[in-house]
């Protein structure tokens, strides 16, 4: 939980943002929802707002699944493209 803290300064997060998390979802998804924001920084404009709007849709009865299997569908398009050519690749130049 610590270390979600520090991610939380580093994204700019107010910290009455991250409490009202802390508070609605508990401290486990908050600090959950503030680990996946780096990974998700190239659709997440402002963190704050993600963090507020993923709150909010949880005080309504939502859950965090969409927001985790966006992340796994990422992470498993990375490991689907290499980033480097396999030397075993027989049609590798």
């Amino acid at each position: 939980m610590d270390a979600s803290i520090i991610v939380r300064c580093m994204l700019g997060i107010a910290a009455s943002t991250y409490r009202f998390a802390c508070n609605t979802m508990g401290a486990e998804n908050a600090a959950t929802i503030v680990a996946c924001i780096p990974e998700r920084s190239d659709h997440i404009n402002s963190p704050g707002a993600y963090l507020r709007d993923l709150t909010t849709r949880a005080s309504r009865g939502g859950s965090l699944g969409p927001m985790i299997r966006a992340l796994l569908r990422q992470q498993g398009a990375r490991l689907r493209s290499p980033p480097f050519p396999d030397p075993h690749d027989n049609q590798a130049p």
